[in-house]
């Protein structure tokens, strides 16, 4: 079968799939139809916000369907009626099993992490926030239990020391791209083997919510510093820092850089020091260096230029 014969429904969301369907798209593969979710309101303005992935699909002329329910009869007739081949998923929903059996040759995922470990949503975040050195990506069947099916592809890379979770989203949204491309060849020219992913041995990465970012000033000074790194930019560590007025002041922390410095017992952790220039906090066993933060209401700023506005006492 030559690759404009075979038909391709894609979906996904965000820019981390986007890179994926440029790639099929550059190389010519038949995308017939693009899934991804509906418009939403968002932001102060209430704006309908488009996703990524649609915005590139209309720019590129290519047909969307954006179910409210992925079981609703008129979606599933949509899809029957494409009569794709192969149906490929990259950071979307959980499909139900009449979607992702619908096509001939399968529905394959792209998930960025070295499966079996790291399944769910956040594989990058937690990598990143568990000091892992490398991740990478899999190409992966999907099957009834999320993330669990035969591995098509996988690729690694290293996570460097000074590398924040939106460097490394972008190093494996590139690496995917390609395995992706990679992924339907194998397919296509009948060379695709699998390997099923061992039985009991995996990690999990569930959805970070805003607690799960909450700095624990207790834990140590490595951990602290992994767990900003692992949130920034987005969705970006946070604590609170009191003033010497006593005002509670809610701070994003982007950027941090660990210390030799060790906390004496009888010093609090949360406790801050500063020169004027340099910020430290009290972790579990050493001082902790905030580079950049965000106070509420506020735009990201170096510590030092938020000493010039602020005289913070300690962390609450």
């Amino acid at each position: 079968m030559d690759k404009k014969d075979l038909k391709i429904v894609f979906f996904g969301t965000p820019e981390f799939a986007v890179e994926s369907l440029d790639a099929l798209i550059k190389n010519d593969f038949n995308i017939v139809g693009v899934v991804t979710m509906p418009d939403k309101i968002a932001g102060r303005g209430h704006k309908l916000y488009q996703s990524d992935v649609k915005r590139y699909a209309i720019e590129h002329n290519l047909n969307v369907l954006q179910p409210e329910k992925l079981r609703s009869e008129d979606f599933i007739n949509s899809l029957r009626a494409l009569d794709a081949d192969l149906f490929i998923v990259i950071a979307f929903r959980m499909l139900p099993r009449e979607v992702w059996q619908m096509p001939r040759l399968g529905t394959f995922n792209l998930h960025a992490s070295l499966l079996p470990k790291y399944r769910g949503a956040a594989p990058i975040n937690r990598a990143v926030m568990n000091g892992d050195s490398e991740t990478g990506v899999t190409t992966f069947f999907l099957k009834h239990e999320i993330d669990t099916g035969d591995m098509i592809m996988q690729r690694k890379v290293k996570i460097l020391p000074e590398e924040n979770v939106g460097d490394v989203h972008d190093k494996l949204m590139h690496l995917g791209a390609g395995m992706v491309v990679e992924t339907v060849c194998s397919i296509l020219d009948g060379t695709l083997s699998t390997t099923p992913q061992p039985d009991g041995e995996f990690t999990p990465a569930p959805k970070i919510f805003k607690e799960d970012c909450r700095i624990d000033w207790t834990r140590p000074c490595v951990d602290i510093h992994n767990h900003v790194r692992g949130l920034s930019p987005y969705p970006a560590a946070w604590t609170v820092i009191v003033e010497e007025s006593g005002r509670p002041l809610e701070c994003k922390i982007f950027e941090t850089k660990p210390t030799e410095i060790i906390v004496q017992t009888d010093v609090k952790t949360g406790s801050l020091k500063t020169d004027g220039r340099r910020l430290l906090a009290a972790c579990g066993d050493r001082w902790l260096e905030i580079l950049s933060l965000q106070p509420a209401g506020k735009k990201r700023m170096t510590a030092d230029a938020f000493l010039l506005g602020y005289h913070p006492s300690h962390i609450q």
